[in-house]
């Protein structure tokens, strides 16, 4: 997962994700050991909002009111827009 968080810019950026655009930010925190990804549909409803955190021992992915199904589809899935 961390490698798909980190392939988003960090800041705004655009993705496609079951053919449609998002807007997406990506903020770090904590010298880079926890993310926190927000993506809204363009012109639509849906959203995917989560935090990840890295420690010594292990990594913890923790969707925003959401299942976790649903943000991990996102970030294997998104195409990032050049």
């Amino acid at each position: 997962m961390l490698k798909r968080i980190k392939a988003l810019p960090s800041g705004y950026s655009e993705v496609v994700y079951q053919t449609k655009r998002y807007g997406v930010t990506r903020t770090d925190f904590n010298d880079g050991r926890s993310h926190k990804v927000y993506a809204e549909e363009l012109g639509g409803k849906n959203f995917i909002s989560l935090n990840y955190y890295v420690t010594h021992t292990s990594e913890k992915l923790k969707p925003c009111e959401m299942p976790v199904e649903k943000v991990v589809d996102f970030l294997n899935n998104y195409k990032l827009l050049t």
